[in-house]
């Protein structure tokens, strides 16, 4: 099978095109044909090993997998004897960041506690957009904080992969969401449903009189200090995504700037399935729609890498693995 390589890290430029072994499922695997997969900041930090404690995980001195990729579509191909919850033909999709990864490739092998069943009214590439990305989401505006409908939310980094989750899920709550992005994406944002939508090339939302009951971070430069400034007294600052000094200001400093009910810090997302389920229910009432940048062939991975480190990305960046009607 054809699959996007790497044997050390570095750039996009050490991911390359290969033929390899095409995996045969354990006893609890599925064997699944790959039709789309999507790329997170999360591959782009595991294949640069930046910040140096990806190391840690993944192999000090090279990585230990060679395949990257965690978020896939496809259809099942084969299933091991174990397997009860899935059968051949069935169309899943999910996050392999947590056995394995491999997602970009034509086939991959997976426990079937990382997977869901694709609604049929999405396409393969709107289903491989969904799992990291809307389950970090989930979790900020969820677990973090317990959103209540009314509360005043603000997504710095809304036109991203998790910001563009994070605003429809804060409106499936009931939230009052106010965006933070750059000239020329405020219509986009604002057709996912902002209430207010802040350009931050105009306006410094961390200098207003308004204040909010919850604050993600999904992308942007500001600090800790200039967050806490507009968060409500008994407000949350959650980080889920930005440059590294933000990830250790967040992970150091965050415990030490939380005063009474007022808390900071970051998101440690994982795979979750129930989770995942939960955002299959709403893609396919399309109370929630993945939106997607632009979609690449599997040659071109790197590529695709290499534009959304650049952080230019509105929405996901999606690489179309198989061609399919």
């Amino acid at each position: 099978m054809k699959a996007i390589v790497f044997t050390q890290y570095g750039s996009p430029d050490v991911l390359h095109l290969a033929e390899v072994a095409k995996p045969t499922p354990k006893d609890d695997e599925v064997l699944i044909k790959i039709y789309a997969a999507s790329v997170n900041a999360a591959d782009w930090h595991v294949v640069k090993a930046d910040p140096f404690l990806v190391r840690l995980q993944f192999g000090m001195f090279k990585p230990k997998f060679s395949i990257p990729g965690a978020d896939i579509a496809g259809r099942v191909e084969a299933v091991g004897r174990n397997i009860k919850e899935f059968k051949v033909g069935d169309e899943v999709f999910g996050d392999l960041s947590s056995s394995g990864w491999g997602g970009f490739a034509e086939y991959v092998c997976a426990k079937e506690s990382m997977l869901v069943l694709k609604p049929a009214n999405i396409t393969f590439e709107q289903a491989a957009a969904a799992p990291m990305a809307s389950v970090t989401a989930l979790k900020a505006l969820r677990d973090k904080v317990q959103l209540q409908p009314g509360q005043k939310v603000l997504i710095n980094g809304a036109s991203g992969g998790v910001g563009t989750f994070t605003v429809q899920l804060a409106k499936f709550f009931g939230a009052n969401v106010t965006a933070v992005c750059s000239t020329k994406k405020v219509d986009m944002v604002r057709s996912l449903g902002a209430d207010h939508v802040i350009d931050y090339t105009k306006e410094d939302f961390t200098k207003g009189d308004q204040r909010y009951d919850l604050i993600i971070g999904a992308n942007g430069n500001r600090s800790l200090s200039e967050y806490k400034r507009v968060l409500a007294p008994n407000g949350v600052y959650v980080m889920t995504g930005g440059s590294m000094s933000q990830i250790f200001q967040a992970v150091l400093l965050g415990p030490l700037m939380s005063r009474g009910d007022q808390k900071m810090g970051n998101l440690m997302s994982a795979p979750n399935k129930t989770d995942l389920a939960f955002v299959a229910g709403l893609l396919e009432s399309g109370k929630v729609k993945p939106l997607i940048d632009r979609c690449y062939p599997l040659a071109e991975t790197a590529d695709a890498l290499g534009y959304v480190a650049d952080g230019h990305a509105s929405g996901k960046v999606v690489i179309t693995v198989t061609p399919h009607d």
